[in-house]
């Protein structure tokens, strides 16, 4: 940890939790150097230019806001910044930015796995294994099978890229709909999914939660999928009506879900979504691949060099919306 302050290089407080981040040293070589964890933020931030918020999800920039006078650039190591906005940071002129894009592949990849598992029943040949049963069925292809993409920025991208390399016929929702584009054959309005769901196998949630996706999908959207349909979420639990949703399954109105995330988290230990035959429920892990760290420090060290010689920031969020726009 650099003490002294070197007038021409900028202070950086990094915020952590328990392990410091990766790439310290390379930090270190940009910058001088604060380490701190939440209790000690307003004496870090005290002449502080930049925020590096390894502790992705503390509200201690929200609690310590009076000690950020001199800040110009804040960093999380996280997609999905949306519950780390408040007023005083969405109107100051501080650049805020996030680490869209590194997880997108890894997530994407796990979306895939869970069509996989659901389409090939998996599930049900694991609990066979575990009863010595040799029973034989048969299960689904995936080629030729259809999805709606529900968010069309890096991760939704990189699902659609994934589910078209193995047959499927993807398209999305957006804020907007359009014709198309290289990654989606259509793009619907997020606002029409209660008119659209209904034509696809699948459905995937990768969106933001903002304001305007909380609670996307409730009662009336699922009412509207098709009874074979499946239902994933690797975006955010609070896109969906957890109530609905159970609902929904239970009475089989859909066929499936594949949730890597839920609300609220964790799942409470008696929630009736455990116990469910057609549920698999992952620990929002999705993105947290081997490395995956070091690939969020290798985002913000990149980031860094580019504030130190006066270069625009990638992956600046657009705070008003709470993601990066993708215009």
């Amino acid at each position: 940890m650099t003490t002294a302050t070197d007038p021409a290089r900028p202070v950086v407080a990094v915020l952590y939790r328990e392990a410091l981040p990766p790439r310290l040293t390379e930090i270190e070589e940009l910058a001088d150097v604060r380490l701190t964890t939440a209790d000690g933020l307003a004496a870090a931030l005290d002449g502080a230019d930049v925020l590096y918020q390894w502790h992705s999800f503390s509200p201690a920039l929200q609690q310590n806001w009076d000690a950020a006078a001199t800040l110009q650039w804040v960093h999380v190591s996280a997609a999905g910044v949306s519950q780390l906005m408040f007023d005083e940071l969405v109107v100051s002129d501080i650049v805020y930015t996030n680490s869209r894009g590194v997880l997108s592949r890894a997530i994407a990849e796990f979306a895939l796995g869970f069509v996989l598992d659901m389409a090939k029943d998996t599930q049900a040949s694991f609990r066979l294994q575990q009863q010595h049963r040799w029973q034989h069925r048969t299960s689904r292809k995936i080629q030729g099978q259809s999805a709606l993409v529900v968010g069309t920025g890096s991760i939704g991208r990189e699902i659609a890229r994934l589910f078209t390399a193995v047959g499927m016929h993807v398209s999305g929702a957006g804020r907007s709909g359009r014709p198309g584009d290289d990654d989606f054959h259509r793009i619907y309005s997020s606002d029409d999914l209660v008119d659209i769901v209904g034509g696809f196998d699948y459905v995937v949630l990768a969106a933001p939660l903002t304001a305007d996706t909380r609670g996307l999908v409730g009662a009336h959207v699922l009412a509207a999928m098709a009874p074979t349909a499946r239902l994933i979420n690797v975006g955010r639990g609070e896109l969906v009506d957890t109530d609905a949703l159970t609902k929904a399954l239970a009475w089989g109105s859909i066929a499936g879900a594949a949730l890597d995330v839920v609300h609220p988290e964790p799942l409470p230990d008696r929630h009736p979504l455990w116990s469910m035959n057609n549920v698999i429920i992952t620990p929002h892990m999705s993105g947290d691949t081997e490395n995956y760290l070091d690939d969020l420090s290798r985002l913000f060290v990149d980031n860094l060099r580019r504030f130190c010689t006066s270069e625009p920031l990638d992956n600046v969020v657009d705070k008003t919306l709470g993601f990066v726009s993708s215009t």
